[in-house]
């Protein structure tokens, strides 16, 4: 225990004195969460648009003003020649053309044809926005002839929805605990690895290989302080990041949340000896890094619904930590389950995390007696 706890010691003054991986662990726990968080691509948000308003009219007036944040910026009232030039630079996303007479042929019945120019380079908001362009346009036509909102016609069944967990639908929300799980398990991965991979370029692994230390301690202490990290700054980025900058409500316990985080931490930190083993170099480790650490994530129900991949995946991802670290994640700080509700998640994370433990250390025993 003297020597795991002298080693690890070792690796944590070795850490302080890389500025370089500072930086990383900082950024990645403070602005990459923010900025995953907050931008939607997936969704139309502040969209630029240019509208030719040639009719001047009432109806046309009213079709302006319907474009409004978050879904749009303000239009821009622009002529028609000025609309191609916007578009190829990039200044909108959206043209509308409202031709002359567009009023006095909606209400002559004659079906006016209304253009909309689309920068389909922008594929995700190109998509969306087409779609509530087309609605803004038939809502407005519609009340303007009716001279009242219509409404839906009653349904057989009175709906009474109650949405739960995040009431607003904030998308921040979610994104923000996605992406902290990511970075996360990629720090950790990169933390261990790095320091092993390290230890070889800087010729000190030899100076471990003459000291009264066994492979198990070495491997132990570079998980115990490169874990120590990562949760100590889970824990600062859960408290400032997630729930201050963000304002995600942590409706769970904290301490079952970071309970959780450790065995986590613990897969997670074994893999990454597993990869610093296999790959020689940094460059090698690196790429080894992207072929594991993303399928992972992108597979693990945080990004894409885990209930909707396919049965043969689903399976395959119960070999993953993240996917189970995900899973207790969004319960403890969702929906605020206990111990009760998120035990199989912690029993899957300490027998994933034996196991790659096991392995790891096997193949750590395997590299040392090689360059031995």
């Amino acid at each position: 225990m003297g020597n795991i706890w002298h080693l690890g010691v070792k690796e944590l003054r070795t850490l302080l004195r890389d500025p370089v991986m500072l930086v990383l662990v900082a950024w990645c726990f403070s602005g990459a969460i923010y900025a995953a968080a907050t931008a939607q691509p997936e969704s139309l948000n502040k969209a630029p648009i240019g509208i030719v308003d040639e009719d001047r009219s009432e109806l046309s007036t009213r079709i302006v003003g319907a474009f409004l944040p978050p879904y749009f910026v303000p239009p821009a009232l622009i002529t028609p020649a000025e609309m191609d030039a916007r578009l190829d630079r990039g200044l909108d996303t959206f043209g509308l053309y409202i031709p002359t007479g567009f009023q006095r042929d909606v209400l002559a019945g004659r079906s006016p044809r209304v253009q909309v120019n689309i920068d389909a380079t922008r594929m995700m908001q190109a998509f969306s926005g087409n779609s509530n362009i087309q609605m803004i346009l038939a809502s407005e036509v519609d009340a303007f002839l009716k001279g009242r909102r219509t409404a839906s016609p009653p349904l057989p069944v009175d709906l009474d929805l109650r949405v739960r967990f995040n009431p607003n639908l904030t998308q921040s929300w979610f994104g923000g605990v996605v992406d902290f799980v990511f970075q996360v398990s990629m720090i950790a991965m990169v933390l261990t690895g790095a320091s092993l991979i390290r230890e070889r370029e800087h010729g000190t692994i030899e100076h471990l290989l003459v000291m009264p230390v066994t492979p198990f301690q070495i491997m132990t202490s570079k998980i115990w302080s490169m874990g120590l990290v990562v949760l100590a700054a889970s824990a600062v980025s859960l408290r400032s990041m997630v729930a201050g900058v963000l304002g995600v409500p942590i409706a769970g316990s904290i301490v079952l949340f970071l309970s959780g985080t450790a065995l986590h931490l613990f897969a997670t930190t074994s893999l990454g000896i597993f990869l610093a083993t296999i790959g020689r170099t940094m460059p090698q480790f690196a790429l080894l890094l992207i072929l594991v650490l993303f399928p992972m994530q992108m597979l693990s129900g945080g990004f894409t619904p885990y209930e909707s991949m396919p049965e043969v995946l689903q399976k395959l991802m119960l070999v993953a930590p993240t996917t189970h670290f995900v899973w207790l994640s969004q319960a403890i700080i969702f929906r605020g389950a206990g111990l009760a509700v998120v035990w199989q998640p912690f029993a899957a994370l300490a027998l994933l995390g034996a196991v790659l433990f096991s392995v790891s250390l096997a193949r750590f025993r395997k590299t040392i007696a090689a360059m031995a």
